[in-house]
């Protein structure tokens, strides 16, 4: 297993503000093992997002460098592919041609139609959706609409797979049957996955190791926390294992004690 698959050094993050320097991210440093799940976790505005921005090359960093499989993060790029909270399906195209749309853009140079087309059907089918390949956006619910995202963005074949909280907005029954399906999905395609999220508990079901971010402004990586629970994973028997027990207590002791937000005292 390659321990440094995607390489993060040294990173620094500041934003142009009307205010001045806004400085995001500092000092961060973080190694991704090829086949690897890790999850971004930490109070809003401590940098999740900006810092999978950066891995997905949809931001340049102001100090430091970002590799993947030894090149440098310079751009967006095919092998690292991104699902949204938002699905950011178009609405005029069909959920089929949604998925199409990315494989033509990929794969379009190389392969015949009939191939493009065979890889928009496996990557439907893969995430439960090739019932609903001729309806638009509009006619599925909000979780099918993310399926047919994660779906999208496996058609590419991409290297890496970046989420950015993409059950955030869903119904709880519906995340969890999401979450359980990307179990699936990321064990099938051992796929190498860096996500963030804000719920704990999903958190330590989905990774390997969940990364913890300080408070910002400047925040940086707190604490790395190694999840070793077995695979496959089954969240109901999880529930009371030791383990999960420690692991959730260790992310909830760091967010809530460690990192607690200070209240403005009123005047």
């Amino acid at each position: 297993m390659t321990t440094d698959f995607i390489k993060v050094e040294n990173v620094e993050m500041r934003f142009s503000t009307k205010k001045g320097s806004f400085h995001a991210l500092r000092d961060i440093n973080l190694k991704v093992a090829q086949g690897e799940f890790v999850t971004l976790i930490g109070h809003s505005g401590c940098g999740k997002s900006t810092l999978l921005n950066l891995i997905a090359g949809l931001l340049l960093p102001s100090g430091g460098v970002l590799l993947c499989d030894k090149r440098e993060i310079a751009a967006p790029g095919p092998e690292r592919a991104v699902v949204f909270q938002n699905h950011s399906l178009l609405p005029w195209l069909t959920c089929f041609d949604n998925v199409l749309l990315a494989v033509e853009r990929v794969f379009g140079g190389a392969e015949s139609g009939a191939r493009l087309r065979a890889r928009t059907a496996a990557a439907l089918e893969l995430v439960g959706m090739a019932h609903a390949a001729t309806k638009r956006p509009h006619e599925v619910s909000g979780g099918m609409k993310q399926r047919v995202g994660i779906a999208r963005a496996l058609a590419m074949e991409p290297k890496v797979l970046l989420l950015d909280e993409p059950f955030g907005a869903l119904d709880a029954l519906t995340r969890a049957r999401l979450q359980d399906e990307l179990l699936k999905i990321v064990a099938r395609t051992r796929s190498t996955v860096v996500m963030v999220t804000h719920d704990v508990d999903e958190a330590v079901l989905l990774s390997d190791r969940i990364v913890m971010m300080t408070n910002g402004p400047a925040a940086t990586i707190g604490e790395v926390l190694a999840v070793t629970l077995p695979r496959p994973r089954e969240r109901v028997a999880l529930a009371e294992d030791p383990a999960y027990v420690h692991c959730r207590k260790a992310v909830l002791d760091f967010l809530y004690r460690r990192q607690a937000h200070v209240e403005p005292v009123a005047a």
